[in-house]
């Protein structure tokens, strides 16, 4: 099956409790993001969720990780975390104008996270999709929106997001509704349901199911068995795939992505 490529990672790469579980003993903590890039094809990046880095902090990630590796970007609550959306164009310009182009082709998906509270409203969410910048510095900017309200679970809200080219989250989460219809031209799946107590964060069985689903996304298939909102899908061209572990277990989240990754390959 020809697909585009599978990316999976983690959420973020310094946590104490890796320390000898991930991390080998003894290894400089300032060694860690180069560790983790080269077990893993991808991390998201949460400390810009709550606070703004220097360019040069960005080219300084990017210097650490090889070719290949690409890194999420959480966006600022600050430009999600609002009564009004369509406000937010200053937040969303001052996130955006930072220096993340600095991570160069190592920059993936920005991520715009919404709180568990924040209903669907059609004209002002729209307005947000239409503040969202195509590009800055001449890099190309791709955006996936996660929504935690189960008011966002209607066609109207699929349709904003496919014709703005936005993805929208597939979350597997025991709190949160999942949305898993393909609006973008890459996909972007969180699992938020792992366990400490479970050596690779998933069981083997599911380890097993999302790698037959992130195989599916990527060469543009529409999985079975997940919860679609409306019907079909964009055609059914090959889009890169980033699945993270994350949230739920997250002791053992990047044991859990090397096991999917290598069920992938496999």
């Amino acid at each position: 099956m020809t697909h585009a490529p599978i990316r999976t990672g983690i959420g973020g790469w310094t946590f104490e409790r890796w320390r000898g579980t991930f991390y080998p003993d003894g290894l400089a903590q300032k060694k860690e993001l180069e560790f983790a890039s080269r077990q893993l094809g991808a991390i998201e990046i949460n400390g810009t969720y709550y606070s703004g880095f220097k360019p040069a902090t960005f080219a300084g990630w990017a210097a650490s990780v090889p070719e290949g590796f690409v890194f999420a970007v959480k966006a600022s609550r600050y430009c999600t975390n609002r009564k009004v959306l369509a406000d937010a164009g200053e937040s969303i310009a001052k996130f955006v104008g930072q220096g993340i182009v600095e991570l160069g082709d190592k920059l993936g998906p920005i991520l715009w996270q919404f709180m568990a509270t924040k209903k669907f409203d059609a004209a002002d969410f729209g307005a947000f999709l239409k503040l969202l910048p195509a590009s800055h510095d001449g890099v190309t900017l791709r955006h996936a929106v996660q929504v935690r309200h189960q008011s966002f679970a209607v066609p109207e809200f699929v349709a904003m997001c496919r014709d703005a080219g936005v993805a929208i989250v597939y979350a597997h989460s025991p709190e949160y509704p999942a949305i898993a219809d393909v609006t973008g031209d890459f996909v972007y799946a969180r699992l938020e349901s792992g366990e400490d107590d479970n050596p690779l964060c998933y069981p083997e069985a599911e380890l097993d199911r999302w790698a037959e689903a992130a195989t599916c996304w990527a060469a543009g298939g529409r999985p079975a068995g997940l919860p679609y909102v409306a019907e079909g899908d964009p055609p059914a061209t090959p889009r890169e795939t980033f699945v993270f572990l994350i949230h739920g277990g997250k002791v053992r989240a990047p044991a859990g992505a090397q096991a999917l990754a290598t069920r992938v390959r496999g």
